[in-house]
């Protein structure tokens, strides 16, 4: 069986332990959450494990797999797609190894929670991984923007897990800023990259046969420069909202 076909799996598993976990937190006991939310990655891990050994072949070519038509206006098409090459495999093993020992590790670092806290906690996780996810199989700025709000979301929603503590709540309120800040950015280039080139979609952009990019004879165009830099803006609001997770205890 091909495994690229599974690909879609890999996010979706992440998804609906979130809206498992979620919706169903206040009937869930502990040891069910525990295996909902460790469960579905480690499913996802053994699909990405799989992904990352066909991926690993000779011969193989990067994949952009569309599953349906995301934004349809006009001239401007944007399609809900996963690209798979060699780096979003290894990511994707990054991703789903590391946050299933995560998930694991707060088994038993959660335990003093109530039911209700404690699936809530599983569903903000297994949120961030999906959104990761995203973040590095979207085949398009578009889908990866997705990945890249829900990671800051999730930032904001961990950082303030326990609400009733203002401390936490200020440094959730400081991450979101931030990482709103450098959303801006990155949502700005986007739209320059739309009226300059009309797509958004790596392979359009990048192919080295014919993307849109690497055919412009001045690479110091006003327009690449100022793309580049809104995108850099991104991630160094990204980069500022991460840091204040980490240092967050």
């Amino acid at each position: 069986m091909n495994s690229i076909q599974l690909i879609y799996l890999v996010p979706l598993l992440p998804l609906l332990g979130f809206l498992i976990n979620g919706f169903a937190r206040n009937i869930l006991s502990k040891s069910v959450v525990s295996v909902i939310g460790s469960g579905v990655i480690l499913i996802s891990f053994i699909i990405s494990l799989l992904v990352f050994f066909q991926v690993n072949h000779e011969g193989f070519t990067a994949q952009t797999i569309s599953y349906f038509d995301f934004i349809n206006a006009g001239k401007i098409k944007v399609s809900f797609a996963f690209q798979i090459d060699q780096l979003s495999a290894l990511f994707l093993l990054i991703i789903t190894g590391v946050g299933f020992l995560i998930h694991v590790y707060s088994t038993s670092y959660m335990r003093e929670e109530e039911s209700p806290a404690f699936a809530r906690y599983f569903s903000y996780l297994n949120l961030f991984v999906f959104s990761m996810l995203m973040l590095v199989l979207g085949a398009n700025y578009l889908i990866m923007f997705i990945g890249w709000e829900g990671v800051g979301l999730c930032s904001y929603l961990l950082i303030g897990y326990w609400f009733k503590n203002t401390d936490y709540n200020n440094a959730a309120k400081k991450a979101f800023v931030m990482n709103r800040i450098g959303d801006l950015g990155f949502l700005l280039g986007i739209f320059w990259m739309i009226n300059a080139f009309g797509t958004v979609s790596f392979h359009d952009l990048f192919n080295s046969e014919n993307g849109i990019i690497t055919s412009i004879s001045a690479i110091n165009s006003p327009a690449l420069v100022g793309i580049t830099l809104l995108l850099f803006v991104g991630a160094i609001g990204k980069s500022a909202g991460t840091s204040r997770l980490s240092n967050t205890d």
